[in-house]
Parts: C-alpha cells; structure tokens; sequence
C-alpha cells in the first residue's frame, strides 16, 4: 500500500465517526475551554501536564527517500501544572544505518497561564545526551543544549502557537529555529493544523495535517496525520508524518 493510500484510508476511519446533535450542539459555544491541547506535531505549545496525568507521545516520519525517525517522549507534572520534566528517545534509519539517536532530559516551567489579555508561555531547557552513533549519522557526537519559548492563545475555535528556539551542540553545530502554527477545532475532538519551522539558514518545513481524539474514562487518546514538505538545499523533500498519544493517571 502506498504512503498515500494509507494516509487516505486513515483519514476517512478518522473522520468517518458521526457527530451527534449534542456534540454539534456544544461546539457552537466558541469561547470554552479547547478538548484537545498540547498535542501538535512539530510546534510546541505552551501548556504542562496536569496533576496526576502522565502523557506518552509517538511520533514517526518517513522521507520519500525511505529514511525514517521515530520519537519516543513521556510527560511527567513535577509535581504540578508549573514544573514538568520529560524525557525524548530517538530512533532512525537514514538508509545505511538504523539506531538510536540523542536523547533529551527535558524541564518546562509554566511561566504564564493563558487568560483572556494574554497567552499562556512555557519556557523549556533540555540537556542532549550523545547516546547515537555519529559515525552512522544518528547522533551529534556531543553533548549539548536546546532552550525553546512556546506561546499559546486560544481565539474561539482557533489555537495559535508561536516558537523561538536555539540549538547548541559542543564543538558541532549552533541552530536557531522559529515555528508557528495555526489550529482550527472542527469539532470537540477533531482539528485540523498547519504547521510550519524554519531552521534559520538550513531548511523550512510547512506541515497540514489534523488531529482526532477520544476520552476513554479518565484518559486521552490522540491520533494524528501530517504531511511535511521541507526546503533545504534548493529542493522540496515531501515526508510522511503520524502521531499517537495516550495520558495515563498515576497518584
């Protein structure tokens, strides 16, 4: 099955679900409070996990050359809404190599809640360990450091997230990366996104896709679909890019 064809079929089961005249019913009422949140693909955004609910995020992307990344990252409230800790596991094929890739410690702080004046803003620092092999292309080779500042603010059914963030790893390389995205809420649980990065002098990614999620209980299911297409050395690489998260609770 191609890339395409699947990314087709799982729209439509994502989409198919009905929505009941309750559902249809509530979402009128622009101004309440948004389902679904913290849950974008390459644009972060500005909210901690709440007390007592830990998140487990994966994420997977396929090139048109074959190459593929997987990321592994897990939420942790430490203990509360204003400090989290997180951690990001990374594994790849570039083609000629498959391994593991740098891993990240991660610490947020919830710097500001969203109010009606203002946007919600949450500073994050993360450590990057040298855990991929460098020689195979799936790690720096040195340990460094990534600081990034996520701003959120509803407008009724719309979510708009801003990024500005830097990269630096000892002795490689030096990145400075701004993202911004806009999210339309269709429905309680279905929005549809657009995405975009820019790598300061390296690349540009523009990614649509959506997100549909599901309460089950006390927890929360999240699937996603993207398709990035990135511009970087004067050509357009289009990839292939699915999400799923799930919230635990723990006491």
């Amino acid at each position: 099955m191609t890339a395409r064809r699947a990314a087709l079929t799982l729209a439509f089961l994502l989409l198919a679900p009905r929505i009941d005249a309750q559902t249809r019913s509530s979402s009128s009422d622009s101004s309440r409070k948004w389902e679904i949140t913290d849950n974008s693909f390459l644009v972060e955004e500005a909210f901690n996990q709440e007390p007592g609910v830990v998140q487990n995020i994966f994420s997977w992307i396929r090139g048109r050359d074959g190459a593929w990344d997987a990321n592994f990252t897990q939420e942790w409230p430490a203990p509360g809404m204003l400090h989290q800790l997180s951690y990001t596991l990374m594994y790849a094929s570039t083609g000629d190599a498959t391994g593991f890739g740098d891993t990240l410690l991660n610490y947020r702080f919830q710097l500001r809640n969203e109010t009606a004046g203002g946007p919600a803003i949450s500073p994050r620092l993360s450590v990057i360990l040298p855990t991929g092999r460098e020689a195979d292309g799936l790690g720096g080779g040195s340990a460094g450091l990534q600081v990034n500042v996520p701003v959120s603010k509803q407008f009724g059914d719309f979510y708009v997230h801003a990024n500005v963030g830097h990269t630096w790893v000892h002795d490689v390389q030096q990145t400075t990366n701004a993202a911004a995205s806009g999210i339309w809420r269709v429905a309680p649980m279905l929005n549809l996104m657009l995405e975009a990065v820019v790598e300061i002098d390296e690349s540009a990614t523009l990614s649509p896709g959506f997100r549909r999620g599901w309460n089950v209980g006390d927890r929360q299911l999240v699937v996603g679909l993207a398709m990035p297409v990135t511009h970087a050395d004067r050509r357009w690489s289009p990839a292939l890019l699915t999400y799923f998260s799930y919230e635990l609770p723990f006491r």
